[in-house]
């Protein structure tokens, strides 16, 4: 049964007339500043989200899906949506999209501008949220997936980001590698960076090794980050004879730093990416990755969404297979210089 909010719920809390709360939601600018703060507290107070004139329609379903990612300047999201957007557009849904730049704060803001638009569905990225965030997510009126990790409070279609860390650290150490350095995305609520790093250090600690905090330099998810990872880490004590990056713009950064100081990848400098953006196999040389599947992800959320509007069940946690790709920018250590 759905129990969403009503207009005229939010009108006997704030104690003015439906119509009043319809205008203050609709045009702010034709109420008085305390009609509009009793109004905007009574809908808050009550979990009330304004939605699309969609809703209106006989069907009760707008036929669009939400979705929020980080960023959108980002080619494994990219993908992701385009592989979503598809297999929506078969299904005759459109998709709307939203970032939020890792922002919390924005990321909710978008949340609730989504959901207003009366959106049948909605997708996210990620376990970090805001609990103001998780409040709205676990009240929301539609099906809501959480993708690319995992979480007990919503349906999740993700990957296992401590193991991809640990598929790139393990094969590193079985080429004989013991200083490592890891360039990352901030991981100030980006679960996938922490979980990544954590994978890395769990490997390193089973074959009696550490990861310190010196090594591991948190940068924006580019090619210049990558760079700039690189030369901090070098700057710091004794450099590592391989990297790990959190994604392959962090790692081929890291290639091109390396070459720019006149040292020779793999010989000098191991190096391995996590994604397997299609870039991974052109750049010189092609980057050893983990192999996420990303448009497959995009994909199966669709899927899911539109099985869950058609009453289908499906399993509410998916953790889609990766694995290493080894290419040509990591060798043995013993191959270096002594």
């Amino acid at each position: 049964m759905d129990r969403r909010p009503r207009l005229k719920e939010v009108a006997q809390r704030a104690g003015v007339s439906i119509a009043t709360v319809s205008r203050a939601l609709s045009r702010p600018d034709m109420v008085d500043d305390e009609t509009l703060a009793l109004v905007k507290k009574a809908a808050a107070d009550l979990g009330y989200i304004p939605v699309g004139a969609a809703r209106a329609l006989v069907s009760g379903r707008s036929r669009t899906i939400g979705a929020i990612v980080p960023t959108l300047d980002h080619a494994i999201f990219a993908r992701a949506i385009h592989a979503m957007q598809t297999t929506l557009d078969a299904a005759g849904y459109q998709l709307l999209v939203a970032s939020h730049e890792y922002s919390p704060v924005s990321e909710t803001a978008a949340i609730r501008a989504i959901l207003s638009r009366g959106v049948d569905a909605l997708m996210l990225v990620g376990a970090d949220h805001l609990e103001e965030t998780w409040s709205l997510l676990t009240a929301a009126p539609v099906p809501v997936l959480l993708t690319w990790s995992f979480d007990e409070r919503l349906p999740c279609i993700g990957f296992d980001n401590a193991l991809a860390g640990r598929l790139a650290a393990e094969h590193l150490l079985s080429l004989g590698h013991r200083e490592f350095g890891v360039i990352s995305g901030t991981r100030r609520a980006n679960d996938r960076a922490r979980l990544r790093i954590e994978g890395v250090r769990a490997a390193l600690q089973e074959h009696g090794y550490e990861l310190p905090e010196e090594r591991v330099s948190e940068q924006p998810f580019t090619f210049a980050g990558g760079r700039a990872g690189l030369a901090e880490l070098f700057a710091n004590g004794k450099p590592p004879s391989a990297i790990i990056g959190g994604n392959d713009l962090l790692a081929a950064g890291a290639v091109f730093e390396a070459q720019a100081r006149g040292m020779h990848v793999p010989r000098d400098l191991s190096v391995v990416g996590i994604d397997n953006l299609e870039i991974s196999q052109h750049v010189t040389p092609a980057l050893t990755t983990v192999h996420l599947p990303t448009a497959r992800l995009g994909t199966e959320a669709a899927q899911y969404l539109l099985a869950r509007l058609q009453g289908r069940a499906r399993p509410d946690r998916v953790a889609l297979p990766i694995e290493l790709m080894v290419r040509e920018s990591t060798a043995s250590v013993l191959q270096s210089p002594a």
